[in-house]
Formats: structure tokens, C-alpha cells, sequence
């Protein structure tokens, strides 16, 4: 199996896919959302990572929802805590909700499905 790619921060999407080709720097995105340059500066450089305010600051910028930002940044703290685990979790023994308790699993299999139902109707 080949080798498997680092996680992408949000930072380098917001340099590569807004800053970059649109020519603005880091300094007058800073101003024209109303944070200071240094916030931006520290996502650029994967120092930081992109807030609910800083999503809701971007996406008005740069027409993008909010959730394009907070997905960018949950998926990349996923990604990372994924290889921090490695196969650990498969190792450990994490009880079943049905194991646990009848009645919590059936929340779970309510909420599971009402997600599914919300998700699709989303898309």
C-alpha cells in the first residue's frame, strides 16, 4: 500500500485556493474581515486553528458557507488524531452501545437514522 498523505490544514487551502490566485495577502484579508493579521498569519502556517468567528468571517469574504471552513477543520483534527491512534483503537476493547445498555443503543439507532434522513435531505 503506498504511503499515506498528510493532512491538509485549512491554512494551506485558504493560502492555495483563495489568497494565491486571487492576489490578496495575508495582511488585507486580516483587515478587510476584522481580525488581526497575526490570526491569519498563524492558519497560513498551520499554527492556528480556523474558529467558528474566523469561519463566519471567511465565508461572508469569500462567498464559501461556513461549514466549508469548521469541515476543513474538523476533518483535519480527525486526520490527525486518526494517525496519533494508528491501530490502537482497534486493540482496545471499546464496549458496543448494545453492550452497554438496550436502551442507549436504541437512541443510537434513532438519532443514526434521523441524521440520515437530515443528511440526505441537506443534500
Amino acid at each position: 500500500m503506498g504511503k499515506k498523505l498528510a493532512p491538509i490544514h485549512p491554512g494551506e487551502s485558504l493560502l492555495e485556493d483563495f489568497l494565491k490566485p486571487m492576489g490578496v495577502s495575508q495582511y488585507r484579508i486580516a483587515t478587510a474581515i476584522g481580525v488581526p493579521p497575526r490570526r491569519i498569519n498563524e492558519i497560513v502556517h498551520g499554527k492556528r486553528a480556523v474558529t467558528a468567528d474566523t469561519a463566519l468571517r471567511l465565508s461572508r469574504c469569500f462567498g464559501t458557507s461556513e461549514a466549508f471552513w469548521t469541515n476543513l477543520q474538523a476533518h483535519y483534527d480527525l486526520e490527525l488524531r486518526k494517525d496519533f491512534l494508528g491501530d490502537r483503537l482497534a486493540w482496545e476493547s471499546v464496549p458496543s452501545a448494545k453492550k452497554v445498555s438496550p436502551e442507549l443503543s436504541e437512541r443510537k439507532d434513532r438519532w443514526t437514522g434521523m441524521h440520515c434522513r437530515t443528511y440526505t435531505a441537506f443534500w
